[in-house]
């Protein structure tokens, strides 16, 4: 199977080396290769372990079974997995942006192809799956859930460890944990983008992030944490879509 990946930035070039590096025990588990063969990025790039494209007719036009997208944002991207689709192609993402204000468009146009977005909520658990398919026929009455690691691990620290807010996003940018401009996770936008993608299946929910109430972690203190350590309470930042007289309520905020 010939993959091409689009957006060689740092889970890009992750992904292709986890590819080539794990190609023999991809091949015993799945049954066959899944080798990355060409990428699309915006510049160029030194060390490259597969070929680079900067032209997007060129890797619409590619000689591939399936795309990874992997860029991030909403529009670049939709236009061109839509492009991609379209051409009844198979694709990837974990670009939960263009998902929550796209999934449904990108669905309709990727019907009777293979359409897999499980890496954009909660890389590491079937979640997405377990939505569509375990839990299909279930009355999903709340989902809840800490849904961005950066503040997490901001919000963990600042209570463990007795820092001020900046303090501990200065740490979690040292260690690569934050973004050099980490206001999408900082502020809930992150996620309230993959609290609208796990509403929209468990709900059937058609909305967009600007529907949600946000609320992000930049003004909590130091004293909020000292006195819900007091009361033996940790602050989280959550994502809660929740049934309220036949309505979805959806929410991101600390509590």
């Amino acid at each position: 199977m010939k993959v091409a990946i689009l957006g060689y930035g740092t889970v890009g070039s992750a992904v292709v080396k986890f590819l080539l590096e794990n190609n023999k025990l991809i091949r015993a588990r799945c049954g066959q290769s899944i080798t990355p063969v060409i990428a699309l990025a915006r510049s160029p790039k030194k060390n490259a372990l597969i070929p680079i494209t900067h032209s997007v007719e060129e890797i619409l036009n590619a000689d591939v079974d399936v795309f990874v997208e992997l860029m991030g944002g909403v529009d670049e991207a939709f236009k061109i997995v839509s492009e991609i689709l379209k051409k009844k192609k198979a694709v990837v993402t974990a670009n939960k942006a263009m998902l929550a204000y796209h999934r449904y468009e990108l669905e309709n146009l990727a019907k009777n192809l293979a359409f897999g977005y499980e890496a954009s909520v909660a890389g590491g658990i079937p979640i997405i799956k377990v939505l569509k398919e375990g839990l299909s026929a279930n009355n999903i009455l709340a989902i809840k859930g800490i849904l961005n690691g950066t503040s997490n691990y901001i919000l963990s620290s600042m209570s463990q460890k007795n820092m001020s807010f900046k303090q501990a996003l200065q740490i979690a940018q040292n260690l690569g944990y934050a973004e050099a401009d980490p206001t999408f996770d900082i502020e809930g936008q992150d996620a309230a983008h993959k609290l609208l993608v796990l509403s929209s299946i468990a709900y059937n929910l058609k909305a967009k992030p600007e529907d949600i109430l946000i609320e992000g972690i930049s003004e909590i203190a130091p004293e909020d944490m000292y006195f819900a350590n007091e009361f033996e309470f940790t602050i989280k930042l959550l994502g809660i879509a929740k049934v309220r007289e036949d309505k979805v309520e959806l929410r991101v905020h600390p509590t």
